[in-house]
This record gives C-alpha cells, sequence and structure tokens, in this order.
C-alpha cells in the first residue's frame, strides 16, 4: 500500500516544517514528535520519505555507500575505492527503516558471528537496522517506550554517525548517517531529559479542532482507504512540486548566510532559555538557515531565527522544571520575544537601522540608498525586479508555528494540483 502524500495531510503545518526543515539539513539532530494517538504523527513521518531526493549508492552494498564519496563508504569499500577500484552505481529511493517496539540491540545495532572469529579469526558482520537506514530515515513509534539503553544507541550513533558494535573484544563499524525521526504520546511516558536534549527538534501535536477541517480530513482519509493508487495519483502533482522545493532548497543551504547579527541573537536566546551546553544553539543555527533555504532567501533573518527556537527550545526547557515553572510554549514565546524585540534599539545604537536607510532614501540618498537597505531582504526576480521580502515587522513567535513556510508554499502547492 503506497503511503498517504505528504501535502494530503489537513494542518499540522508545524509538524510539517520541523519535517521539511530535517529533510533539507539532517544535520539538525532529527525530530521528536509529541501527541496523542491518532493525530498524523506516524502518518507524516512515513510520507516524508517519498518526498526525499534519490540516492546513489554502490551497486548491492547493504549499507547504501556512496559510490564517489569515501567518508560515505564502509572501510572495506574505502580501501578498494583508494586503491583504483571503481564501483557499479545504482540510484535508490530513500530507505525508511522503522524500528519495532520489541526490537533487540542485536536486531538494532546489527551482531558478529563470534563463532566465525574465535575459529578462524575472520570477522562477519551482519547488519542490523542502523545499516539500513544509513542515508536514509530511522523512524521509531512510541521512542518513549523502548528501554532505555536502545535510545541510548540510536542517539548515539545519529550523533556520531558512525554505528560501533564490539563484542568479546572483536569490534565492527560501519557508517550509520540517518534521520532519526521518533514519536511519543506523552501520556504513556516520558523521555528522560537527557535523551530529549538529543533530538535537534521536537514539535508537539494536537487533533483538528475545526469542523470543517474534521469533515475534510475525515473524507480524504476514507478516498485513501478505499483506492490508496488513486488517491496518490491524485496528489501527485503536488507531491512533485514539493520534493522538488526540497531538492531546491538542499542545493541552496549553504549558500544562505547567517548574518553576524543573527549568530548574536542565535547566544542570547540560549542564553535566556538557560539551556545546558551547546546544543540548542547549533540546532536553532542550523534549522534557521534550512527555514530560509526553503522560503527561498538569501539569507536568515529573525523571522526564521524566532520560528526555529520555536521547534528547538521547548524540550529542553523540560529538564529544568524547578527553575521554569508555567507553560512551556509560553515560556519559548517570552525568550524569543525578549531577545527580538530588541533588535531595533541595537541597530539604532549601531547608527545603521532599517529606519535610517529609509530615510537616507527620502532625504536624498536616492536609489542606490534605498535599493541597498532592500538588497539585504530581498532577492532578484526573473524579471530583474528586486523583491523584498517580508521582513520580520511582526515579532517571530507570534504567529503559530509552520505558518512562515506554509504560507510560503501555498501558491506553489495550490497551482501544481
Amino acid at each position: 500500500m503506497k503511503h498517504y502524500p505528504f501535502s494530503a495531510l489537513i494542518d499540522q503545518d508545524a509538524l510539517k516544517t520541523a519535517l521539511l526543515i530535517a529533510a533539507v539539513d539532517p544535520a539538525v539532530g532529527g525530530v521528536l514528535i509529541q501527541g496523542q494517538k491518532g493525530t498524523a504523527k506516524s502518518t507524516a513521518a512515513r510520507a516524508l520519505a517519498a518526498l526525499m531526493p534519490e540516492i546513489e549508492v554502490v551497486a548491492g552494498c547493504p549499507y547504501h555507500s556512496h559510490p564517489d564519496d569515501p567518508e560515505l563508504m564502509t572501510e572495506e569499500l574505502r580501501e578498494r575505492f583508494e586503491a583504483g577500484e571503481r564501483f557499479e552505481r545504482e540510484r535508490v529511493t530513500v530507505p525508511l527503516v522503522e524500528v519495532p517496539l520489541g526490537a533487540g540491540e542485536d536486531r538494532v545495532v546489527g551482531s558478529l558471528d563470534m563463532h566465525a572469529a574465535l575459529e578462524r579469526g575472520e570477522i562477519r558482520f551482519r547488519p542490523g537496522l542502523l545499516a539500513q537506514a544509513n542515508r536514509g530515515i530511522l523512524y521509531v513509534d512510541e521512542v518513549n517506550l523502548l528501554p532505555d539503553h536502545l535510545v541510548d544507541v540510536l542517539l548515539d550513533a545519529a550523533a556520531s554517525g558512525v554505528n560501533r558494535v564490539e563484542r568479546e573484544g572483536v569490534s565492527h563499524s560501519h557508517p550509520a548517517q540517518f534521520l532519526l525521526i521518533g514519536t511519543m504520546n506523552p501520556e504513556e511516558g516520558e523521555l528522560r531529559p537527557q535523551f530529549l536534549d538529543r533530538f535537534g527538534m521536537c514539535v508537539t501535536v494536537s487533533g483538528v479542532s475545526d469542523t470543517g477541517r474534521r469533515q475534510e480530513l475525515v473524507r480524504r482519509r476514507l478516498e485513501y482507504e478505499d483506492s490508496p493508487a488513486q488517491f496518490a495519483a491524485a496528489w501527485a502533482p503536488q507531491e512533485r512540486a514539493l520534493a522538488q522545493h526540497i531538492a531546491s532548497a538542499r542545493d541552496a543551504l549553504h549558500s544562505v548566510e547567517l548574518p553576524e547579527d543573527v549568530w548574536g541573537k542565535i547566544v542570547e536566546m540560549a542564553v535566556d532559555a538557560e539551556v545546558h551546553g551547546h546544543r540548542a544553539e547549533l540546532a536553532i543555527a542550523k534549522a534557521a538557515r534550512a527555514l530560509a533555504a526553503l522560503t527561498e532567501k538569501p539569507r536568515v533573518t529573525t523571522a526564521e531565527l524566532g520560528e526555529a527556537a520555536r521547534f528547538v527550545l521547548p524540550h529542553r526547557l523540560r529538564s529544568m522544571p524547578l527553575q521554569l515553572g508555567g507553560d512551556i510554549e509560553e515560556q519559548v514565546d517570552q525568550v524569543i520575544r525578549g531577545t527580538l524585540e530588541n533588535r531595533h534599539d541595537a541597530s539604532q545604537n549601531d547608527g545603521v537601522s532599517s529606519a535610517g536607510a529609509a530615510d537616507a532614501g527620502e532625504t536624498g540618498g536616492g536609489a542606490d540608498s534605498a535599493t541597498e537597505s532592500a538588497h539585504g531582504n530581498g532577492r532578484q526576480s526573473q524579471s530583474g525586479v528586486l523583491e523584498v521580502q517580508e521582513e520580520d515587522a511582526q515579532v517571530p513567535g507570534a504567529a503559530a508555528a509552520g505558518s512562515l513556510l506554509f504560507s510560503h508554499l501555498k501558491k506553489k502547492l495550490s497551482s501544481a494540483r
């Protein structure tokens, strides 16, 4: 049965935004999706794989080794490649590997044939789920119900990009670079704070409340269950458009500028939120840059910064309940507002505020000054006219999470259908 199309999901813009950010830059650190049953957590995660660009692999390699990049090969293939051997290649869809709730450690990390190692000195490795997920998506439903040691193994592999297996002095390692997506229902138990912090982003979802939207949701689901292939075909144009948008954002990702003042705001947010370590700053920077690429901006503005912080900070505040009481989302909004509302004062102190640039245009600075002011927040259209991006006049965090990206995508997806 075909997966439910990502673009056919009703609402849940925050959830979809977090997943698309991770698709553009898996280095953000994965996504933890919290919510009650029946809120499209699993459906959205599975649908994401169909949107990811195909990958080129060494034909027949169970680890999906890259045919040209030694950093993405197994040690054996790397040695052969460096010796001059070239491999047959093929293109495959991005693997989506699900970790069953009852899976044992050997099933997840793989196992060594100890008999062969001890008797004949041969290291034979039976690849596990981490090997299958290399360069793909590893999906864990009910991640909060997994044994702690398995969660630790998954997060360590996700952070290092390598899976190491050691048994009785015999060791084996292989690349394990994957996008980790975990879902959980908080009513069934929480993750320990140190595990929460290892997820780059976290989003909390709830059911659709609008009656009209709920009717549409049920109608679409029934259509899908009656004929998955026909339903998928009806949404194929939007799926193709969204997949192309992801591919374009990936290509543009590393050319997106992170201005110096944005770095300052990232650090201020982390300090104000009193998070431990520096994973929060890195995740905010990466998520904001991916979001700017998705919204086709040449540089990160405070709009993307505020949106990224809404995904990165909430689950990190939970580790300090005695210091930060009250509603988590409200506290995150306060951190965002407190940091970003001060940016105008800072720019005025530097004598280079946006208002000053506008005044220069009105009092004789001419078109050049006005164009310079707009250029930092705009991009060149195909007609050659500079299109000024909607700057963050509205305080980031005031709108619903996810609205920034999907207001941008709305026209593209609707016209594709």
